[in-house]
């Protein structure tokens, strides 16, 4: 990721610590674009928590036909409403049981203290029913090349053909529909090795 970005989102969050506390960061974007990175990045420079959307796809008997037809509903944004935004927007402490799509089953609960800043990444993070709880939204997006060829050394070749015809796409209907880079407050595109 770059640098140069995070530290731009560090001086917003800066600036929003002087009227609030807590703030709540939200990450979305393409897949492969470099969120998880660059929340990482800002755990280092902000000392930040960090929640993963990704801990919060849906498991198997909430996958309807209708539930995967709507933008945006491959996720359990109910749960992460519940379980992280409204308690970490009360400054409350978080417990959630992190859903492994491997195993495709919860595994044990993982807590969040409360801080000053606490960021949530990943996909589907700035959904309509969610977008609400953030102080500040980014939004990461890569060339398709560069996302394939990231996704291919990141989960392999395989894995690649299953994000191409159907993670990505989905993606880019929840994007589309819900004018995800639209609401966004910073927008990077990155570049280059992941």
């Amino acid at each position: 990721m770059n640098l140069a970005a995070a530290e731009q989102i560090e001086l917003e969050i800066r600036r929003l610590l002087q009227r609030k506390r807590p703030v709540l960061v939200a990450i979305d974007g393409r897949c492969a674009a470099g969120k998880t990175t660059l929340a990482e990045e800002l755990r280092e420079l902000c000392g930040c928590g960090v929640v993963h959307m990704d801990h919060f796809f849906l498991r198997p008997e909430q996958r309807t036909e209708e539930r995967l037809n709507t933008p945006g509903g491959n996720v359990d944004r109910e749960r992460v409403l519940q379980e992280v935004l409204l308690p970490l927007s009360r400054e409350e402490e978080v417990s959630y049981r992190p859903y492994d799509c491997k195993l495709q089953a919860l595994k044990e609960a993982v807590q969040v203290v409360p801080g000053p800043v606490t960021v949530i990444e990943g996909a589907y993070a700035c959904h309509p029913s969610l977008r609400e709880y953030y102080d500040l939204k980014v939004f990461l997006t890569v060339e398709k090349e560069e996302q394939l060829r990231r996704i291919r050394r990141r989960n392999g070749p395989e894995a690649a053909i299953q994000f191409r015809e159907r993670w990505i796409p989905l993606e880019e209907r929840y994007f589309a529909a819900c004018k995800v880079a639209d609401c966004c407050d910073l927008r990077f595109e990155t570049h280059g090795e992941k």
